[in-house]
């Protein structure tokens, strides 16, 4: 190979260089670049939230208030059958059928309402038994999203339903194994205005009580 190739080769690699650096020029002239301090809504590609950069509270979400639980409205609208579906993931420890016997968990007919830690015959974990109070729709929605946190120390291994729909409809179909079911709570918008705001006073409340760490959960509790 003579010179006259080599210079073939060094004239490509110049013209595809000045190629580049061409292209280059040409898309500063199209697409003008600015430095960060000069980014404005008018030279930006992207649309930016530019209040939200140049405010005080730039980054911070508001915090939003949940008022009380609506049982009386979730669980008027709650699925026995879907309830009933779910009790298969509980089989394994609790009967349901009245008279029938406890298993590592209690049975868990006509449980809605009465006191915690109660069924005749059965052994409970100490932290079911240190609670006062009864299964009240409440009580049971705490505990069937997580038993541990509701009662630290239960034995109950099962984690809990994290989703409300679940628990409304497990805790309708629980309320209706039952000869004398526990009356469900009037609807909240159904309320007078004295009574609503009383409710949402005890629904703070309960925000306010401190938590216990872990999980989630089923119902009738070891």
């Amino acid at each position: 190979m003579g010179d006259l190739f080599w210079n073939k080769v060094a004239g490509v690699l110049i013209g595809g260089i000045l190629v580049i650096i061409v292209i280059k020029e040409l898309g500063h002239v199209l697409v003008p670049s600015h430095p960060a301090h000069e980014l404005d809504a008018h030279n930006t590609a992207y649309p930016v939230d530019w209040a939200a950069l140049e405010g005080d509270g730039a980054g911070e979400t508001e915090t939003v208030e949940e008022g009380p639980t609506d049982y009386g409205l979730l669980l008027a609208n709650a699925s026995l059958s879907a309830g009933e579906r779910i009790t298969r993931r509980c089989q394994s420890c609790h009967t349901f059928d009245e008279g029938g016997a406890s298993g590592s968990g209690p049975n868990l007919w006509n449980m809605v309402g009465k006191d915690i830690a109660a069924r005749a015959g059965f052994s409970y974990s100490n932290a079911l038994q240190g609670i006062d109070g009864g299964w009240s729709y409440e009580a049971l929605d705490a505990f069937l999203e997580s038993p541990r946190n509701f009662a630290n120390g239960t034995a109950m291994s099962f984690a809990g339903l994290r989703d409300e729909e679940d628990r409304m409809d497990l805790i309708a179909y629980l309320r209706s194994l039952s000869n004398n079911p526990m009356d469900l709570p009037a609807a909240l918008e159904s309320m007078p205005a004295n009574d609503m705001e009383e409710a949402m006073d005890d629904g703070e409340e309960m925000m306010d009580m401190p938590v216990e760490e872990e999980t989630e959960a089923d119902q009738g509790g070891h």
